[in-house]
């Protein structure tokens, strides 16, 4: 994969996050959204994120998502090194509290570093709200965004009409 046409990352404190941020994997790639995914660890590599961080911008990218369970200093540690927007998902880890340390970790950043925060274990919306801020400046991925939400619309038409008809 060329880095010159990847628009995204998609980061994990640990390879055993990627069951859940596979769902992020896979709305860039049904969105055609060049992206690049690796485990960067803010405990155990804190070098690695750092220099990740450092240099995703003047790599292209425009958007990173980042993935952590229990204590969860991923997200934030990012998006305090740089300017991209950072998407945190909440992993529910083995150690985990019911995923609240997660939660609560990427959601609680202070003022001047924020993080967009999905539910637990949502992925999936973080692919979805990455193509949403790509489509700001590509108008095609915005047309893609558009029938993504119109098929979802259908959809719900559709099951009204069943228990309704």
């Amino acid at each position: 994969m060329s880095t010159e046409r990847v628009k995204a990352g998609i980061i994990m404190g640990s390879k055993s996050d990627l069951h859940i941020m596979q769902d992020a994997a896979d709305i860039f790639k049904e969105f055609g959204v060049e992206f690049e995914m690796t485990v960067v660890s803010a405990h155990r590599t804190p070098e690695r994120m750092f220099e990740y961080a450092k240099n995703a911008a003047s790599r292209g990218l425009k958007v990173i998502i980042a993935g952590a369970g229990g204590a969860a200093h991923l997200p934030g540690m990012v998006a305090s090194i740089t300017t991209l927007p950072v998407i945190g998902v909440p992993v529910k880890s083995s150690n985990s509290i019911d995923g609240w340390d997660s939660i609560l970790s990427i959601l609680q950043m202070p003022n001047g570093i924020p993080v967009a925060t999905v539910a637990l274990n949502a992925a999936k919306n973080a692919g979805l709200l990455a193509v949403q801020i790509l489509a700001t400046a590509d108008d095609s991925l915005g047309l893609k965004m558009q029938a993504y939400k119109d098929e979802l619309r259908k959809k719900v038409e559709e099951s009204a009409a069943e228990l309704e008809g």
